[in-house]
């Protein structure tokens, strides 16, 4: 047998102020910035897009972290791994989360950023320029909105089927047919289903109670833990598709990532729309 990690211990508060201040820096930056040259060019084979504001809101949140915990990995959505040191703390960065909204000109985006210990996310920040509003959780000490902890969705009865949210990865193809089919059932039984390309502002829509329900399949694993941290920790439960408990490490497979996610009153009848569509087949899509 291996011998375990040791952790160093870490000032969990001022990694959460660290995180909510770098969030709220690249804000002011994204905000003064969307309106101009953005500098777009294709990321990759999926048609995913990058653009210089990214990076430089990028480089920012990395600038914080490393002079506040210069021992710790840190992991960019643009610029990836960039300290291959050992430690047990890793940061995962989604400086602009709703890139593809900002560059056809919609104003839904936000930034993200979480803490991982052993690649089990511990904190996560979230801050949304345009309403400039930072919502934050730490692991098993609840969640702050603007001004006030976060205590769970109001319950509200969902007329007419309630209002999700859905999500997918970029690598998912547009013929993938299990995506297909849960889409297709999604929005035949739910009043509305969301499609923001913003994941991150949908877990605090979600925490807030917003909206009742959350679907992603394949996710991308560095804009998922700081979102599914703060609703977790406002009383959202997290499942996966199998209705199995969430596997929360972030070095897990992708297929794993998928999940599904709502107030534990509906946890039930979302699942029942997961099941439902393993029976689904959709032809003449390809």
């Amino acid at each position: 047998m291996g011998l375990a990690k040791t952790v160093t211990p870490l000032d969990i508060e001022h990694a959460r102020s660290v995180a909510v201040t770098a969030a709220e820096e690249a804000g002011v930056l994204l905000r003064g910035a969307v309106a101009g040259d953005l500098g777009t060019r294709v990321k990759d084979a999926s048609g995913d897009v990058v653009t210089d504001l990214d990076l430089a809101a990028e480089r920012l949140i990395v600038g914080h972290i490393r002079n506040s915990f210069p021992g710790h990995r840190i992991i960019g959505e643009e610029f990836g791994l960039l300290d291959t040191a050992e430690s047990p703390w890793t940061w995962l960065v989604d400086a602009l989360d709703g890139t593809n909204n900002v560059v056809i000109g919609l104003n839904t985006y936000v930034v993200g950023i979480a803490l991982c210990e052993n690649n089990v996310p511990v904190l996560g920040a979230v801050h949304d320029p345009v309403a400039q509003r930072t919502w934050s959780a730490v692991r098993g000490g609840g969640a702050l909105g603007p001004g006030r902890p976060m205590t769970g969705p109001p319950h509200r009865p969902a007329a007419c089927g309630p209002i999700l949210a859905w999500t997918q990865g970029y690598r998912v193809r547009r013929s993938d047919a299990r995506a297909m089919a849960l889409r297709l059932v999604l929005e035949s039984r739910a009043r509305r289903v969301l499609q923001l390309w913003t994941p991150l502002l949908s877990w605090v829509m979600l925490a807030r109670g917003d909206i009742d329900g959350f679907v992603g399949y394949r996710p991308q694993a560095v804009d998922l833990p700081a979102g599914r941290l703060i609703a977790q920790e406002s009383g959202i439960m997290v499942l996966g598709l199998d209705g199995a408990p969430f596997d929360e490490r972030v070095d897990v497979a992708e297929e794993s990532r998928s999940f599904v996610a709502g107030r534990r009153e509906l946890s039930s009848e979302l699942l029942d729309m997961v099941r439902a569509a393993r029976g689904v087949t959709v032809d003449g899509i390809g």
